[in-house]
């Protein structure tokens, strides 16, 4: 009889037989370990930022049409992250042909509970709350010259070279809570969308809070009483945006991130208008969570957050229905049904599939 031990190295004998010929093979990697891993240099290097991948980045693969990026949440799950985008793909019937990318924003902050371990040369974030929050654009710790939008800029220049990818036609940058904030924050301020001859498209889940444009706070009438706290029952205002009144004791209620004042990181280099322009212009969906309407899991409650409602969910549909009926843009937003604050849950659900892996039909923008 076999003992404990014996059977674990069989188990790991058969694990190597069946995937590292599946890597070597050039089928996609498929599982959350070390040999699914890559380095991205940033600004010339030597920092760098670790990625979780289904294909190599700098290898040429002509089967490659379509291009997954997974923004994690606050905890800083890149593996898991990368699992749930591999659960996705595999439903989506898209692992053969999309590459999946899952970057890890590492922080090993003193006096803080973020303490990942972090290799040589790989760039340190701060952890939230922070000024300089990764979530939001922040600069690396000691690198404030490099800002985690310039991983995904990085990133996104390397899908997009020909002699990598020539047959790329579509990229999805896409994150969930945490990842979530990250990403409708990255669709508005970055400077290299229109610039790669490939089609981008954002996809933002249950994100924490938005940007708003100006002094207007949504009210109830913003959002279904369904988006709103359990047992809950909100006053009946008539109109759905108002001025917002407790600037006073909410001073930072239109500062970076929730609007566009005092930005700063990987968010400082664009003009109010420009940032406009390309919130208004770039192709978004916003996804949120029927069931996301509880205080759970770094769910942010400050005044400036609040200011936008009182639930993930009503954030979104207020935020949604504020760009449509004020600027007239028409961002779609999605209710995923019965999904709560749950990535694996969103990623995987029918209606959300096609989004984050497009048909092959998509036109470069």
């Amino acid at each position: 009889m076999r003992d404990s031990s014996q059977n674990w190295y069989l188990a790991f004998l058969m694990f190597l037989a069946i995937v590292l010929p599946r890597i070597a093979s050039g089928a996609p990697c498929a599982t959350a370990i070390p040999a699914c891993t890559e380095w991205v240099t940033v600004a010339g290097g030597p920092s760098r930022v670790l990625i979780y991948r289904t294909y190599s980045i700098v290898t040429r693969n002509e089967n490659i049409t379509r291009a997954l990026i997974m923004i994690h949440g606050s905890g800083r799950d890149a593996d898991d992250y990368f699992r749930t985008a591999l659960a996705a793909a595999f439903l989506a019937g898209a692992l053969d042909d999309s590459i999946v990318i899952a970057p890890r924003f590492a922080a090993n902050n003193v006096g803080t509970n973020c303490q990942d371990m972090l290799a040589s040369n790989e760039l340190n974030w701060y952890c939230e709350p922070h000024p300089d929050d990764w979530r939001y654009g922040g600069t690396a710790v000691g690198r404030e010259a490099i800002s985690t939008f310039d991983v995904i800029d990085e990133t996104l220049r390397l899908l997009a070279r020909k002699e990598f990818f020539p047959n790329l036609r579509a990229i999805v940058v896409a994150g969930h809570s945490g990842g979530g904030s990250f990403t409708a924050r990255y669709q508005a301020v970055n400077t290299i969308h229109e610039g790669l001859n490939v089609a981008i498209t954002y996809v933002a889940a249950n994100a924490a809070s938005y940007i708003y444009l100006d002094a207007v706070r949504p009210t109830a009438a913003a959002y279904p009483i369904a988006a709103s706290a359990p047992g809950f029952v909100p006053p009946s205002p008539k109109d759905p945006f108002v001025q917002f009144r407790g600037s006073t004791t909410c001073g930072a209620f239109d500062t970076w991130p929730y609007g566009t004042r005092h930005r700063r990181g990987g968010s400082a280099g664009i003009t109010d208008d420009q940032l406009k322009k390309q919130l208004f212009a770039r192709p978004i969906n916003y996804l949120v969570g029927s069931l996301d309407i509880l205080p759970l899991a770094n769910f942010d409650d400050s005044c400036a957050a609040m200011a936008q409602g009182p639930t993930r969910m009503a954030r979104a549909l207020a935020f949604s229905k504020y760009l449509n009926e004020k600027y007239s843009v028409q961002h779609e937003t999605t209710v995923v049904a019965l999904c709560g604050h749950n990535a694996r849950c969103m990623f995987t659900a029918n209606p959300v599939l096609p989004l984050i892996f497009p048909k092959q039909d998509v036109v470069a923008r």
